[in-house]
């Protein structure tokens, strides 16, 4: 699963630095995540540290991109490939 950041985010910029992936960016107005590129911190935490940072409890699962937790250490495992590749 991927997460997702909702309306509630109050632009604290606590959870982006806490990314390992990457995944997470200033949107046009809230902070965002992309899915594609957010494993919850499998392969790096035990939990999602943009969730544990977040004072507002504004990062909940997202519903269009469940994930079991064997899909996300395979998206963590290309991932870590493709940064691997890139100089």
């Amino acid at each position: 699963m991927s997460l997702m950041i909702t309306d509630a985010c109050i632009n604290c910029d606590v959870c982006e630095p806490e990314c390992p992936n990457q995944a997470i960016s200033m949107g046009p107005d809230i902070y965002q995540i992309d899915p594609h590129k957010c494993t919850e911190c499998v392969g790096h935490f035990e939990e999602p540290q943009c969730v544990v940072v977040c004072p507002v409890d504004c990062i909940p699962l997202h519903p269009q991109f469940l994930e079991s937790r064997d899909s996300l250490w395979q998206k963590y495992r290309a991932l870590q490939a493709q940064n691997a590749a890139t100089p």
